[in-house]
């Protein structure tokens, strides 16, 4: 089992929604839980589990764990004001940044920086992410949004939802083909 040790950071971020004084000392996260309790799945079945929140860090890091089950993604998108750093820990994914496609296996890290266009697909059947969101922003908000839809969105509350949080959506998802 893997475990989410945090040790806060201390400062802010310019970036930041999140005004929230950080934490005094450091705390645990288990395995298989959540900071808050809160679940946000991707597609409902793939764990997009909140580790470390914008809340501990005064705005500057938010920390998740995706748990795949599906070999998907998210469609082609960017931050405006928002690095994502991925780390693998279980399975194999192929990433596009920019025009690159790289394929990364456990234990690579792969930086999506602001501004950049980038999106990946699980390429095995089963897939662990842990990602970083720097600085936080509203990604929390964007997640926890996104599960209290009723059934699937349309393509226009996708680009407003994704908008409302500093991201567009530029193009499908890849595919496996």
């Amino acid at each position: 089992m893997v475990s989410t040790v945090a040790l806060t950071t201390v400062g802010t971020s310019s970036h930041s929604q999140t005004t929230s004084k950080a934490p005094e000392k450091g705390f645990l996260i288990k395995a298989g839980e959540t900071r808050f309790g809160e679940r946000t799945p991707f597609r409902v079945v793939n764990a997009n589990d909140l580790k470390v929140s914008s809340k501990d860090t005064a705005g500057s890091v938010s920390v998740f764990e995706y748990v795949g089950k599906e070999k998907m993604g998210p469609p082609l998108h960017i931050h405006f004001n928002q690095d994502e750093i991925f780390y693998v820990v279980e399975g194999e994914y192929l990433f596009q940044v920019g025009s690159e496609k790289m394929m990364v296996k456990v234990g690579d890290t792969i930086f999506g920086p602001r501004n950049v266009p980038h999106t990946w697909i699980q390429m095995s059947d089963t897939g662990k992410l842990v990602y970083l969101v720097q600085p936080s922003g509203t990604m929390e908000q964007f997640f926890s949004e996104l599960n209290q839809l009723k059934g699937p969105p349309s393509e226009d509350q996708i680009q407003k939802i994704h908008m409302e949080h500093g991201m567009k959506v530029l193009g499908p998802p890849l595919s496996l083909k």
